[in-house]
């Protein structure tokens, strides 16, 4: 069934439409005004609460009450924007990559194809060596061919003054054993770093004139070479809207897992415990509170969950 222009579906949108005439509703009034079961109408309340469209009353939990339209739906019309905005520069990009790999050659004066891990890690070393002013960066999982250990070139750039503005996909801090540590010590060397729940694709941006994106990692190492063109500016467009989008650390909105394991860990539980009751290894918990600790400057897990409770991590 098809979304309507607020991106509701029928239901919830006609469900959120009587709610917002009356003042308030229990499941009963709700099914009357909605002429529909009293389990029905249980489960569009519901349904309205989970999406943040009605809250329970504070003098009776039973009753619901509309949150206001102009607050509630303002952010689902700004998400919509820009998932617009990222789906067009997408599709600019995805254009021009089909085109070359349809035809198995660059496009002349837009894009070169570069085939092989040796020739690919040459190709990234070099963009970044050659490196001037800026150098923008996705970072998504997996790792295909060249690991944040092995990429030397990144430090030298920053050490010559490079301006570095990175994105990386949450679930790259779970790839890379020390990826924790890796990010802490790139934001002292000066590095701009901010983490998303995903990203669309790996990109290297130097400069604003070349960009460097890697092929797909299930076939033969490969990457496009990009020069200026409607494409390179497609993907600096592309990169901007993911950097507004990312938080700055990730302190701004923890991901379900780090939210689920300050919880637990705030019941006393060891990490081997929160490990057992999430059903993850050992090692991603003790990663992912590391990473906490070092973002909040907490030295314990009682310090961790003072920082935790003071930034709304456990709201």
């Amino acid at each position: 069934m098809q979304p309507d222009v607020l991106g509701l579906g029928a239901d919830e949108s006609a469900a959120y439409r009587a709610l917002i005439t009356v003042p308030s509703a229990g499941p009963v009034e709700f099914a009357s005004l909605m002429r529909v079961p009293a389990d029905r109408a249980r489960s569009l309340l519901s349904g309205l609460e989970a999406a943040g469209l009605a809250v329970r009353g504070l003098g009776d939990p039973e009753r619901f009450v509309a949150a206001p339209p102009a607050t509630t739906l303002r952010d689902t019309l700004r998400r919509r924007r820009e998932e617009l905005l990222r789906a067009e520069a997408e599709l600019g990009v995805l254009d021009e990559v089909y085109r070359a790999a349809t035809l198995r050659r660059g496009a002349p004066g837009v894009v070169d194809v570069i085939r092989g891990a040796d020739d690919v890690r040459e190709a990234f070393g070099r963009l970044q060596l050659g490196a001037r002013d800026e150098v923008l960066s996705l970072v998504k999982a997996p790792i295909a061919v060249i690991s944040a250990a092995e990429n030397v070139e990144e430090d030298s750039a920053v050490a010559r003054g490079v301006r570095y503005r990175v994105v990386f996909e949450r679930a790259m801090l779970d790839e890379e054993p020390d990826a924790y540590a890796r990010i802490v010590a790139a934001r002292r060397a000066g590095e701009e770093i901010r983490i998303a729940d995903a990203v669309p694709l790996k990109l290297l941006i130097v400069d604003r004139e070349h960009a460097f994106m890697p092929l797909n990692a299930t076939g033969p190492p490969g990457a496009l070479l990009i020069y200026e063109s409607g494409l390179l500016q497609a993907l600096i467009a592309l990169f901007e809207s993911e950097w507004r989008r990312a938080t700055p650390d990730g302190a701004k909105s923890l991901d379900d897992l780090d939210s689920r394991i300050v919880g637990l860990l705030m019941t006393g539980l060891t990490d081997e415990a929160v490990a057992a009751h999430l059903g993850t290894s050992l090692r991603t918990v003790q990663r992912r509170v590391r990473h906490l600790m070092e973002l909040t400057g907490g030295r314990t897990r009682m310090q961790l969950g003072f920082h935790a409770a003071r930034l709304g991590w456990l709201d």
